[in-house]
């Protein structure tokens, strides 16, 4: 069926804390398939005050965090607004992902701030968020989206791993979707650097410096994350004591966490017998982490153009926000282990 092209707002914010990613795509049929302009995209850097925000809200009252839900809707409409004026676009839907703060689909809950019904009321565009709930209510782990766009918009890619705040790997074999999250990577170089007073590691250049630790890389490998979501929570109760425990310098635990990080995502792409994977994310930049990951993986590896590094998330989350308007399935069992597929996400009407 043909559809009249759509504009939508991607709106991303990933757990490594870089900033608010937005995307404005064009959604449009062609030989019966979907396909997508990227018409622009940026990423507006936190300041200080946001950052410390974010990092903060979890241990928020209950108060705080329903304040702090409805304030970062807020900035999220200004940024919206000011992104759409600057580029003189105009958008049919907005499709924040928000920024999760609790994600424990064991205990039957996920939450992502950032109110779509203030992002509705703010910039007079209908709003799609909460993407993930449906899912865990019905069972699955709220987690990952990102392969049903990665299979419909990326298909002529194997495979496709995206290294962010956690690394993550979709691909589809015999028509079988399979995705996961394989483990922590720029969580914890991000929170290695900033003890340094560094945002990041510059193309792992702090990383490359140091020396391997092979007892806190053996610690490190035994955290299993058993193919499910992982999180803030997850990092937190799991990673990061293993991070304290070694009186090491921080070059030395940057180079160990590469090596944890490419070992751990070498061994994914050779066990589930992938031959070639698209790499994108902030990890995409890191030149040590991939020349490690080139050490250990021998088929080919696809890093694209900036926009597609940078924005691919956004623009998927764009495509998931065309799924729902569309009353089309936008979370696959196969990958959240639901009890069914869903077509997930609130939409708040602006008029």
């Amino acid at each position: 069926m043909k559809i009249e092209p759509v504009n939508i707002v991607g709106i991303m914010s990933g757990t490594s804390l870089d900033g608010l990613d937005i995307a404005l795509c064009r959604f449009y049929t062609e030989n019966n398939s979907v396909q997508f302009d990227l018409l622009c995209a940026e990423t507006i850097a936190y300041e200080p005050v946001w950052k410390q925000r974010l990092q903060n809200a979890y241990d928020a009252t209950a108060e705080q965090y329903f304040k702090l839900h409805s304030l970062y809707g807020e900035f999220i409409a200004s940024q919206a607004n000011q992104f759409l004026t600057k580029h003189h676009q105009k958008a049919t839907y907005i499709a924040s992902h928000g920024h999760t703060v609790f994600h424990r689909p064991e205990l039957g809950f996920t939450t992502q701030i950032g109110c779509g019904a203030t992002i509705a009321a703010h910039t007079g565009i209908d709003a799609i968020c909460d993407f993930r709930s449906l899912d865990v209510a019905l069972k699955g782990q709220g987690a990952p989206l990102v392969p049903i766009g990665d299979r419909d918009l990326f298909s002529q890619y194997e495979s496709c791993l995206n290294i962010g705040g956690i690394a993550n790997i979709s691909f589809t074999k015999n028509n079988n979707t399979s995705a996961f999250d394989i483990c922590i990577a720029n969580m914890a170089l991000n929170h290695l650097t900033e003890k340094l007073g560094k945002a990041y590691d510059d193309k792992g250049q702090m990383a490359s410096s140091g020396t391997l630790n092979k007892s806190m890389l053996a610690d490190l490998l035994k955290l299993n994350t058993h193919k499910k979501s992982i999180g803030k929570e997850w990092f937190d109760r799991h990673f990061l004591p293993v991070l304290e425990k070694y009186n090491i310098a921080i070059e030395d635990k940057l180079a160990t966490c590469v090596e944890y990080t490419t070992l751990a995502i070498a061994n994914t792409l050779s066990g589930n017998s992938i031959s070639s994977v698209l790499i994108t994310g902030g990890g995409a930049y890191n030149d040590f982490l991939i020349s490690r990951i080139r050490h250990y993986y021998t088929g080919k590896i696809d890093i694209p153009g900036d926009s597609l590094i940078q924005f691919k998330e956004a623009v998927i989350f764009a495509y998931l926000g065309y799924l729902r308007s569309t009353e089309k399935i936008n979370t696959l069992t196969g990958v959240t282990k639901a009890s069914q597929n869903s077509c997930g996400g609130c939409i708040y009407k602006a008029s």
